[in-house]
């Protein structure tokens, strides 16, 4: 049985059809390019316009002036490199926490089934459907006064590290990869008596590793982009994240160094998105099969 597609290969096979199919091919691609590198681009450029040049109408596409001491003002007067240093901390301490609590929740409604584990996955995964916004109160009433504790989180790591935690997306991808081990593999391991946490360190973590990678880029990647709730919970400014302080000292700076500043803080997230671009996709289609 052939597979149905929009161009028939007959039709291909032709001159004027293979033609035709080329010039749709590259609009539609150059169209997409366009559309998703284009504010990368103004960006970028921008950062390197002076002033008059930046708030010009029309714009232009080639700087016409060509600054670069922008973006070492912007280092500066912004204080980067502590906002990048806080973010960092936030982002690898909301790692550390997922990496263990995800994978255990994970594991232990795969492996382990425990009784009601499908109620709770799909109450999980219910929330998946409430809007983050809608969260922002509550969560915010819970960090201001935390339950048992008694203890104001504001102003302090634990505020970004314990709601990051609570990611049933990631959980639901752990799960799918731990679904797709094979059960002779751990059934092997425990008749020759390894417990449920010696299979997990020593046979489930190991052959984890892209969904892991995935989970981790997710984690960071979070943090990383986050704004509305960092601002809410990080008023002191010696402890805020890069967005958050970029806006906070946005105040007085010209617009040409507040766009250098913006692109430096869109340099790491694109840099991990094109380094590990390959283990994303094979991280989540690794536990599509079975075997």
């Amino acid at each position: 049985m052939s597979t149905r597609t929009l161009i028939s290969p007959a039709q291909l096979a032709r001159p004027r059809g293979k033609a035709l199919y080329r010039v749709v091919f590259a609009v539609v691609v150059g169209g997409f390019t366009l559309v998703f590198l284009g504010p990368l681009y103004w960006m970028v450029s921008s950062g390197f316009k002076d002033t008059q040049e930046v708030i010009q109408t029309p714009p232009t596409l080639v700087p016409q002036t060509f600054a670069p001491e922008n973006y070492s003002r912007a280092w500066e007067v912004m204080d980067l490199s502590t906002l990048l240093f806080n973010t960092l901390y936030y982002a690898f301490g909301a790692l550390a926490f997922q990496l263990v609590l995800d994978v255990a929740a994970a594991y232990s409604l795969s492996k382990l089934r425990p009784i009601f584990g499908k109620a709770v996955l799909g109450m999980m995964l219910a929330t998946l459907m409430i809007p983050a916004t809608v969260l922002v109160v509550p969560q915010y009433l819970t960090v201001l006064d935390l339950p048992i504790f008694e203890r104001n989180l504001l102003n302090s790591p634990w505020v970004i590290w314990l709601p990051s935690v609570t990611n049933a997306f990631n959980i639901f991808l752990l799960k799918r990869f731990f679904d797709s081990i094979p059960k002779e593999l751990l059934d092997a391991a425990s008749i020759d008596g390894a417990s449920p946490m010696r299979i997990l360190w020593s046979i489930v973590l190991p052959i984890s590793r892209p969904i892991l990678g995935v989970v981790s880029i997710f984690a960071v990647v979070g943090v990383w982009k986050d704004f509305l709730w960092p601002m809410l919970t990080l008023p002191d400014p010696a402890g805020q994240t890069l967005n958050v302080g970029i806006y906070s000292l946005s105040n007085g700076v010209p617009v040409n160094v507040l766009i250098a500043a913006l692109t430096i803080a869109s340099v790491p997230t694109l840099l991990i998105f094109l380094v590990f671009q390959r283990n994303i996709m094979s991280g989540l289609t690794a536990g599509s099969l079975k075997g």
